[in-house]
């Protein structure tokens, strides 16, 4: 199923599962089009740890509308004002971070959805646009949900919070995770504690029928936990990719030095 400008609608792919999805934290259109052009299964613009305003996130969305890919926003925090702007941009999701009741995952809900299901504020400038007159009757239909499980409060409150209406998946931050039940912060856990925890998370949130993500250090992980059971999977950040190929490719380039005796030479 598609929505108006023939993006996939992601709840609907999210059922289906094995998507992989795109990471931008870099603040640029270029950078953006081509994360965009390579084949993504979601794209997710990230305003919370990565160098993107509200506005460059528009331009970037602007340059990403039109592929087949649905546009997540990951919000700097659960505060109802930027979800409402980042949903009225036009992005088809929100990932909201650090929710860690039930009363949380309530009030990033209703931001995201119109009266009488929530309390979004009607004025979708650019959605309009782009989805046509009949959007406030769509968005219910096809705007997608994520919370964010990676705290150890979260953990103890994670039934509660998955028996929220109207929230569609949860996505596990393996960093914060690990931080908050005393480890050292990384995409790539092996704290037996965290990667218990992350199985948890995710068999639960199969349980209660909604969607599970989880962020990740490698393809390989990437590749393991969508063969785990979860929904969808991040590749690292577009940041992460480029220094990681830079740093390859340096390292390469560096291989072989010149002749001492300047042999060769220009």
């Amino acid at each position: 199923m598609k929505d108006g400008i023939g993006r996939r609608n992601l709840k609907t792919a999210l059922a289906t599962g094995g998507l992989v999805n795109g990471w931008c934290s870099i603040p640029s259109t270029v950078t953006a089009e081509i994360m965009a052009r390579q084949g993504f299964d979601t794209i997710t613009v990230d305003l919370q740890h990565g160098l993107i305003d509200y506005q460059t996130a528009l331009a970037m969305l602007q340059v990403i509308d039109g592929r087949d890919a649905p546009t997540l926003c990951r919000v700097p925090w659960n505060e109802p004002g930027i979800i409402m702007k980042a949903l009225d941009a036009g992005f088809t999701g929100i990932i909201c971070p650090m929710v860690n009741t039930r009363a949380e995952a309530d009030r990033f809900v209703g931001a995201c959805r119109y009266a009488p299901s929530g309390y979004r504020s009607f004025g979708p400038t650019r959605a309009l646009n782009v989805y046509g007159a009949d959007y406030v009757k769509a968005a219910h239909g096809f705007i997608t949900t994520i919370a964010m499980i990676e705290t150890a409060e979260a953990l103890d409150n994670l039934d509660d919070i998955l028996g929220v209406e109207g929230l569609d998946a949860v996505y596990i931050g393996p960093a914060d995770l690990s931080l908050s039940l005393g480890f050292t912060p990384t995409l790539m856990p092996e704290e037996p504690e965290v990667l218990d925890a992350i199985e948890r998370i995710r068999d639960r949130t199969r349980q209660a029928g909604k969607a599970a993500g989880i962020h990740c250090g490698s393809a390989s992980g990437v590749c393991d936990r969508l063969g785990g059971g979860f929904n969808f999977a991040t590749l690292v950040t577009d940041a992460r990719l480029f220094t990681a190929t830079l740093q390859a490719q340096l390292a390469e380039a560096r291989r072989s030095k010149p002749a001492e005796n300047g042999a060769g030479q220009y």
